[in-house]
């Protein structure tokens, strides 16, 4: 995505991918520790293990390492969310909380949410996140305008005026 929609020298985005690298493996590293660590002051504190460990060495690791608003926690955040979801759909169904569905519901899933992207990307734009809009702007405005075969195998952009 880097070499994709960035601008500036291979250099600047060689730097640009080793930076995001670092960031994503240490606020992964930091998260682990603090978790693991509250994990065990809770054990050792309570003198057994109850599921609520488990969120709350979470919530306060989460809060800690990725609740700095910038654009790697904002991807983490978004990743585990939609599976966060998806994980909490299947255990409302095992816990009997919402009937099992008779058919598949992600035809409905898929439709819903390629649904929402495009709405919200026609009409309100400003609230995707910015990776986002730069990828439906290349997929859906840019490729409005063509300029030869090598448009569809480079990347599209506007030939500058001579």
């Amino acid at each position: 995505m880097t070499f994709l929609f960035k601008t500036g020298s291979l250099k600047d985005k060689l730097k640009a991918i080793l930076q995001a690298t670092f960031t994503h493996s240490r606020n992964l590293a930091f998260f682990v520790f603090t978790y693991k660590s509250l994990l065990a002051a809770q054990e050792k504190v309570q003198g057994g293990k109850w599921q609520i460990h488990s969120f709350l060495a979470a919530c306060v690791g989460g809060w800690l390492v990725f609740g700095e608003n910038n654009h790697i926690n904002s991807q983490i955040n978004m990743y585990l969310l939609s599976r966060v979801l998806f994980g909490l759909s299947r255990l409302a169904v095992e816990k009997g909380y919402i009937p099992e569905p008779k058919l598949d519901v992600f035809p409905l899933f898929s439709a819903l949410v390629w649904g929402f992207v495009l709405w919200l990307f026609e009409y309100h734009r400003h609230t995707l996140q910015p990776s986002l809009q730069s990828s439906m702007t290349y997929l859906y405005d840019d490729s409005n305008i063509w300029h030869d075969i090598s448009d569809f195998l480079v990347y599209n952009k506007p030939k500058s005026a001579k």
